[in-house]
């Protein structure tokens, strides 16, 4: 054996015993280099608060909980489970059972680029911003006696800014319905019980005026509430004096939006308040107690200067994108 052999066989092993080092060495750095899921992002957030389990259902049902857990910065515009319960999704197999572009566009008009603090707004109605899919979301930011409130479409904000990395949540107490017409006019006429009204609309040559861009808010008599008032076909709205039948429809219509909150923001202690309305006369609207927490207002009622009695809304804030849509029970009356 030369001394060539001797020396080689050593410095073999130090050259493999040297690679394994180098090889453990760089695996160790792979794995200190692994970049961890951000347990803090919206997405997550969202899935952790046992309150909003429907509204997550939601996003993972529409691809949008992917969306959130991007840099953004988003704000969420949360329903809480209760919201989705009134809105007819008790639990989160009916949402999944609903239709799936339905799902979508709701969950969509949930959420907003950016980061947005709505307490810094001014204190205003109805601030217009746009959803993620481009849809009109209206933002009050009010004082109600020792309280802010803030409102979307009517809706309040139960819980603000809740913060995650890469945005914040605001939990609402109802559900918000993208609007599917322009026009408050397109809303009263797809709804079937409200065909009298919109015929005594055309009658009064009103339709026109309901579709252009100015804001409005219309108070609709359902058919039931027409028939009662003498209006039961088309014949009787086809019948009636042309003056005094548009006299009668500018009585339900108001040259603002107002969802049914921003009365209960705006009346004071008497819990009554005037509503001037198109024609130059006036309503009353009287806040209606919210059983479940004392001292508090959830609904309104209406009473024209004719009617003996209060008029319930037995459908609220179907938002058009040139207004809102109230459906009462009654025809508000001028006169006895």
């Amino acid at each position: 054996m030369n001394n060539n052999t001797i020396f080689k066989q050593p410095l073999s092993l130090f050259l493999l015993l040297l690679a394994l080092l180098v090889g453990a060495g760089a695996c160790k750095k792979e794995e200190d280099t692994v970049v961890q899921p951000d347990a803090s992002n919206l997405s997550r957030v969202v899935a952790d608060n046992f309150n909003l389990s429907v509204f997550n259902t939601g996003l993972t049902r529409s691809g949008l909980n992917s969306k959130l857990q991007e840099t953004g910065p988003f704000t969420v515009i949360a329903p809480s489970d209760d919201a989705f319960v009134t809105a007819g999704y008790p639990d989160a197999a009916t949402l999944i059972a609903a239709e799936s572009a339905k799902i979508s566009a709701l969950m969509q008009y949930h959420i907003i680029d950016g980061n947005y603090d709505f307490k810094r707004l001014p204190f205003l109605f109805n601030q217009e911003i746009r959803s993620y899919n481009g849809g009109k979301l209206f933002v009050t930011h009010w004082v109600k006696g020792p309280d802010t409130v803030l409102t979307i479409n009517g809706a309040v904000i139960l819980s603000k800014n809740i913060p995650a990395s890469n945005g914040v949540i605001q939990v609402i107490d109802r559900v918000l319905q993208p609007y599917a017409f322009a026009y408050v006019l397109e809303a009263i006429a797809n709804d079937r019980n409200l065909s009298l009204f919109y015929q005594a609309l055309q009658k009064a040559g009103l339709t026109e005026m309901l579709s252009k861009n100015e804001t409005y808010t219309v108070f609709a008599p359902e058919n039931t509430a027409m028939k009662a008032y003498g209006l039961s076909s088309l014949q009787d709205i086809e019948a009636a004096d042309p003056a005094v039948l548009s006299r009668l429809m500018r009585y339900h219509i108001l040259a603002d939006r107002r969802f049914v909150y921003d009365y209960v923001l705006s009346t004071g202690t008497t819990l009554l308040s005037k509503q001037t309305m198109l024609d130059g006369n006036s309503v009353t609207v009287k806040l209606i107690a919210n059983p479940s927490v004392p001292g508090t207002y959830n609904g309104i009622s209406v009473q024209g200067t004719g009617n003996t009695s209060a008029i319930l809304l037995t459908n609220r804030d179907v938002l058009a994108g040139n207004g809102v849509l109230h459906t009462i029970g009654s025809v508000l009356k001028i006169t006895q």
